[in-house]
């Protein structure tokens, strides 16, 4: 039976309906849908443009959209009704992450997308053993580390963003590159974006971007551009295909997917303490290990069955945080959706039809805004004194450096070029290394005031409704 708080001064609650609290169905199955809204471009974009940019599954990405939702479907159920120790027995919603986006497009165009998978599935158990050493782990990666981090995945991102944009996935080969079609479909979704986000309040502005697409998305079909063959010849019905594509390892893909999975890890952590904390409360270390283990399960179940890594929404706890519905019985609702969605190829159909420059329009925000919640976290977590401002300053210059000139690395053996010619790891690498050695700071925390389970960064990218580094 449903239960009615309210805010007051002795728990700090905000929610209308508690955790184990269950709405009525009619008010349910609805709060169960704004959460797919609220999180959905942010999870079939990544599988979108993985599968653009790695020739080697061109033409597959109404099978790789089906799988991240399939995927996505079955982590939030089991984050809400844990199976065992796995789950955190919270309304965490799962996704593919943007985090791991860039680094994959390299992996996949270098080694081939059964590389893609097969990183992902070794490396993943990095995240269950960071459940079982919490306190350990975390010390050694405060604000100014993540902070660094979030910006670079941003800015390592733009590029593919401004491809899309332009309406090529591929690059300025093609002839249609920067077309004014293009430019024009890519600047309609960023104004009406801009435009939702800043003068609506409410379920509006958190579905902003997803508006926005949707929008560029019926003026491509009003100017005939998009080609709707694959949704007449695809089915209404499909079994996913574990291992489709394979696995091969490759160490130095391996290290680089390592890397990102303990950033996902700290995010995880702080997308618990977001979403508890709405109830007036902490998280416990059982619903950060289940947490943190139903990321690394279901990245492993997501590499078997071909899709990305998983990892928690942060714009779905700043939905929880904006509505009061901390309700772990509409998470799963959600997750069903999801999970149906995923059995239905029309659908991954209609999202794969999409136009180039109307998704580059969106991404191009998404990605904009995961630069600026890094320098959110930074900005209300840490001290720019001389030894701070050092490390953020040089750990950007390393890790956009070898970005921007990845032939610095050319003298060096391939698997040396694939782990460090990516930004994430060479300027992540260098903020912890940094943050550790030079004097000033207890290991770790440096000169920043570091808040443990991260609330007072959560709790400031939760409330940023078209935020995700997912």
């Amino acid at each position: 039976m449903a239960k009615t708080e309210v805010a007051d001064d002795t728990n700090n609650s905000v929610v209308q309906y508690g955790i184990e609290d269950r709405p009525p169905l009619g008010e349910a199955i609805p709060l169960g849908i704004q959460h797919v809204l609220a999180m959905f471009l942010g999870n079939v974009a990544p599988p979108l443009i993985l599968a653009g940019a790695v020739g080697s599954v061109t033409g597959q990405t109404t099978f790789l959209v089906q799988m991240a939702l399939i995927v996505a479907g079955v982590g939030t159920i089991i984050q809400a009704f844990p199976i065992g120790p796995v789950g955190a027995r919270l309304p965490i919603v799962m996704g593919t992450s943007f985090a791991f986006l860039g680094p994959l497009i390299g992996i996949g165009n270098q080694f081939g997308i059964a590389a893609v998978f097969g990183a992902a599935l070794v490396a993943a158990p990095i995240e269950i053993g960071m459940a079982f050493s919490l306190d350990r782990f975390r010390s050694y990666f405060p604000p100014l580390v993540t902070g660094i981090v979030v910006m670079l995945i941003g800015l390592t991102l733009i590029p593919t963003g401004m491809n899309y944009a332009a309406g090529a996935s591929a690059g300025p080969s093609v002839e249609s590159y920067g077309s004014f079609l293009n430019l024009g479909l890519a600047g309609l979704v960023l104004v009406v974006t801009v435009a939702l986000n800043q003068f609506f309040s409410g379920f509006v502005r958190i579905i902003s971007v997803f508006a926005g697409i949707a929008i560029g998305y019926i003026a491509a079909l009003a100017l005939g551009v998009v080609d709707f063959s694959a949704v007449a010849s695809a089915g209404w019905f499909t079994v996913p295909v574990p291992l489709k594509y394979g696995l091969t390892f490759e160490p130095s893909a391996i290290l680089t997917v390592g890397f990102l999975y303990i950033i996902t890890g700290v995010e995880t952590i702080g997308d618990i303490s977001g979403t508890v904390s709405a109830t007036g409360r902490d998280a416990d270390k059982k619903e950060f290990r289940g947490g943190l283990m139903a990321d690394g399960v279901m990245s492993i179940f997501g590499a078997i069955f071909n899709a990305m890594p998983n990892t928690s929404f942060s714009q779905n706890v700043g939905l929880v945080n904006f509505t009061g519905v901390a309700s772990r019985h509409v998470a799963g609702i959600g997750g069903v959706i999801l999970l149906a969605l995923g059995f239905v190829p029309k659908v991954g159909a209609v999202v794969s039809a999409m136009p180039d420059a109307v998704l580059g329009g969106g991404a191009l925000i998404l990605f904009a805004m995961i630069f600026s919640s890094g320098a959110r976290i930074i900005n209300q977590n840490v001290t720019l004194n001389q030894r701070n401002s050092t490390i953020l300053a040089l750990s950007m210059a390393l890790g956009l450096g070898v970005a921007f000139r990845p032939e610095v690395l050319q003298q060096f053996p391939t698997e040396v070029q694939t782990l460090f010619g990516s930004a994430l790891v060479t300027g992540g690498i260098a903020a912890l290394f940094l943050n550790i050695v030079l004097p000033g700071g207890s290991v770790g925390v440096g000169e920043t005031e570091y808040s443990p389970g991260l609330r007072p960064m959560m709790m400031t990218m939760s409330r940023t409704p078209w935020q995700t580094t997912e």
